[in-house]
């Protein structure tokens, strides 16, 4: 008969904790060691007591991301599932960059959750289907975005001068009366332009460069 998965539940809502305590008191396979309600409760907890997997909430009193860390730092063999209601993908990616073996929304069944955790507990991550491609989808956004900025660090000054022109809505003819250049020149800028930033259109270009601007501010 395999061991029981000792389980300890950290959450700041009492009537939810005590809600996934019961649900898991009810299925084979699981001893609820411990439960409490904010990061200095769930350190404790593992300081004390170190169970193999603790169910841990993001929002709560201390923040449930800032334990993860230090909490696989005094029980290194714990595995810890944020069990949250976010599902912003720096919430996902951070908890998993910090040591996170489970992410998974409240909503999720008991006897789903109680799969989840015996799968994170076998040495497996696990994080939520929906979550997964959603960070998958951020991430190759993230990459999309580095790619047009990167492609815009190819550009000349010129060339850059010429696009923020054109992007601005003003025609070849009016770049060239403004910039002191013939028509024909700035067809020939828009062409490697074009070329250079992998678009088929000014349009293109023009959101192209809007893109990595407003990146380049956000960051």
């Amino acid at each position: 008969m395999m061991p029981e998965i000792k389980v300890a539940v950290i959450d700041d809502h009492p009537l939810f904790r005590e809600g996934v305590i019961r649900s898991l008191g009810e299925i084979d396979g699981f001893e609820i060691v411990a439960e409490g309600g904010s990061r200095d409760d769930a350190l404790r907890i593992v300081q004390n007591q170190c169970p193999d997997v603790m169910l841990m909430d993001i929002s709560m009193p201390g923040n449930g991301l800032d334990a993860v860390a230090r909490a696989m730092s005094s029980c290194p063999q714990l595995k810890i599932i944020m069990l949250t209601v976010s599902e912003a993908n720096e919430d996902i990616a951070k908890a998993l960059r910090l040591g996170a073996k489970g992410y998974v929304l409240k909503g999720i069944g008991s006897r789903s959750l109680a799969d989840v955790i015996k799968t994170v507990a076998s040495g497996e991550t696990y994080v939520s289907p929906s979550l997964s491609a959603q960070l998958i989808a951020g991430l190759s956004e993230a990459q999309e975005v580095s790619q047009k900025r990167d492609l815009m660090a190819e550009l000349t000054e010129r060339e850059q001068q010429v696009l923020k022109l054109v992007a601005s809505g003003l025609s070849n003819k009016r770049v060239a009366i403004q910039l002191d250049l013939h028509e024909k020149t700035i067809k020939h800028h828009m062409t490697r332009i074009l070329s250079k930033l992998k678009v088929s259109n000014r349009t293109e270009a023009a959101l192209a460069l809007r893109d990595a601007t407003e990146n380049r501010l956000s960051g």
